[in-house]
């Protein structure tokens, strides 16, 4: 299997991130770490590994970031105001640099890109998803906690979290920025086993708030087995990404 990697410059963060990316050909894949992981996250747990027969076929390629949640939302002495800029650079550094060097990458300047992620990073994928459809048109969030609140550990008046916290500016998108939201689609996957309490509550939130907003969207609950755990995540992503670019 191909497997480069790369430094790319972020000037938001002021500093170089590292990405890995996997494939030689295929739709892109941009694969979040889950919370506060590093961009050899998706790599070690074996999840690459799970997608080699698609990523081999050409079907996808996949690209991994690193990740500044411990700088962000997972930095739990800042306040909740100064994480949500650390975010903000954060989503400069995706949106304004990575996404342009993918779609360089695969000749094509216009690609839209699917996102996947597990545990906070399907939070990541499902916000960046939400907020910027017209770029990624589709999000596999394995596991994931959808209310930012509930993450950074109460109530903010921040802007910055708000517009960050899918559970409550979704529930306002009305006219032309709902139908732009509708660009895009997210598969919600959950297992209902250890550690899983929170994640099958926002999800089903976030799917009941999807449902009522029209906006395209798979309700996935596995079985009483299914753990909040990597084991379960490579089953998960094989079977989404499978059928969706199989």
């Amino acid at each position: 299997m191909q497997r480069r990697y790369d430094k790319i410059y972020s000037p938001a963060l002021g500093r170089d991130i590292e990405v890995l990316s996997f494939g030689h050909y295929g739709a892109p894949v941009l694969a979040f770490p889950s919370g506060g992981g590093r961009y050899f996250d998706f790599e070690g747990n074996g999840m690459v590994g799970a997608l080699e027969g698609l990523i081999e076929a050409g079907k996808i390629k996949v690209y991994c970031p690193d990740g500044i949640d411990h700088e962000s939302w997972l930095n739990h002495g800042a306040d909740p105001h100064w994480r949500g800029m650390a975010h903000k650079a954060y989503e400069d550094f995706i949106v304004n640099n990575l996404v342009p060097a993918i779609r360089f990458d695969c000749q094509d300047e216009h690609a839209r890109i699917a996102l996947v992620g597990c545990s906070l990073g399907a939070y990541h994928a499902a916000n960046f998803a939400l907020k910027f459809p017209h770029i990624f048109h589709y999000a596999l969030c394995m596991s994931g906690r959808y209310d930012l609140e509930s993450i950074i550990d109460g109530p903010s008046g921040s802007p910055e979290v708000y517009f960050n916290n899918p559970l409550a500016y979704v529930a306002n998108l009305h006219g032309d920025a709902l139908n732009h939201t509708r660009q895009t689609h997210l598969a919600l996957v959950v297992g209902q086993g250890a550690w899983e309490g929170r994640c099958i509550t926002e999800t089903h939130r976030l799917a009941d708030l999807l449902a009522a907003k029209g906006i395209s969207h798979e309700r996935d609950i596995w079985g009483y087995d299914v753990e909040h755990h990597w084991n379960w995540w490579r089953k998960q992503v094989v079977h989404h990404l499978g059928k969706t670019f199989g």
